[in-house]
């Protein structure tokens, strides 16, 4: 015999009990699916992650932002300090703290909003679409549907919206700056070609017949960018790559360098190289997964464009055999 649904049989009279049971099993499979993309924070830290990445707030400011209790804000930020993720730093006159995110937190921020909200918010949308009938009437269809199949297993079972590749324009310039600026200088200095070629990308690569590309992330914009610099008629050089480090393991990378050789292949280059670090190991695997080889003519010929060059590399695909 099905057992009763004593709070569902009760109707109105049990409606709170009700949302407060529903609210539970949403939360529940929304902190399963997070769990299993290997991520600590839970959906009650996610208010708070949210709000801090709008700008920094006080405690009392994040109670107003995510209407919940002084209390379980205060619990939720001690937690998401020892996280690493959030930092509370003093106002000038030192008489109140501020909370933001750290870069370790705007890092899970840039993946959350990536990997995780885009596909919890496909799996809510296939449950609640379609809805028809009274609140209860929706209410029982939610609950059915979920135990049909539950909210972490439909989030799994979507995709990732799309990256896609977007050309130079004025506006983009500070995300080429500043994208590349994150890498070279977290591993090296900025050199003075750096400077020159971020500074005024116009000049250095686009007058000269090359191109910049960007890859775009659904919900968080720019996340990559690289150049082709034209070095002669048929030669360019692959340069300035970089993806934010709160983006990377999510293939933007590999995307953008896919679109970077068939912009090559597009401007009709026949000599397409790049410059590079053996400290950049995922970079060169990259490099290599997708057809490039070292080369000691391209070392010899180009390296001493940048002191910080000890590897060089020249795409081995397409180029040399059409």
């Amino acid at each position: 015999m099905t057992q009763a649904d004593v709070i569902a049989d009760l109707g109105e009279i049990f409606l709170g009990s009700r949302l407060k049971r529903l609210a539970e099993r949403m939360q529940g499979g929304a902190s399963r699916f997070v769990g299993e993309m290997g991520l600590k924070v839970q959906p009650t830290h996610m208010g708070l992650l949210a709000a801090l990445d709008r700008a920094p707030m006080t405690v009392g400011q994040l109670v107003e932002a995510v209407g919940t209790s002084q209390p379980g804000v205060t619990r939720g930020a001690g937690q998401l300090m020892r996280m690493g993720l959030i930092e509370a730093v003093r106002s000038r006159d030192q008489r109140q703290k501020t909370l933001r995110l750290t870069r370790k937190g705007e890092a899970q921020m840039m993946r959350i909003k990536l990997q995780i909200w885009p596909r919890l918010d496909q799996a809510v949308k296939s449950i609640t679409e379609g809805l028809a009938g009274g609140f209860l009437d929706q209410i029982a269809a939610i609950e059915a549907a979920l135990a049909a199949r539950p909210l972490e297993l439909r989030a799994a079972e979507t995709s990732i919206p799309a990256l896609r590749i977007r050309d130079y324009s004025p506006e983009l310039q500070r995300d080429f700056h500043d994208i590349n600026a994150e890498w070279i200088t977290a591993m090296f200095k900025l050199e003075t070609v750096d400077r020159q070629v971020l500074e005024d990308p116009q000049s250095h690569i686009l007058d000269g017949g090359g191109a910049i590309l960007f890859v775009e992330a659904p919900g968080l914009g720019i996340v990559g960018t690289c150049a082709i610099r034209k070095t002669g008629a048929k030669s360019a050089e692959l340069t300035k790559m970089g993806v934010r480090a709160a983006a990377r393991g999510m293939k933007a990378g590999e995307f953008l360098l896919a679109a970077a050789i068939e912009r090559a292949r597009k401007l009709k280059i026949d000599d397409f190289y790049l410059l590079t670090n053996s400290k950049c190991e995922s970079a060169i695997h990259l490099y290599e997964k997708l057809g490039f080889a070292h080369d000691a003519e391209v070392k010899a010929k180009y390296g001493a464009r940048y002191k910080r060059c000890d590897v060089a590399m020249r795409f081995k695909g397409w180029f040399r055999t059409r």
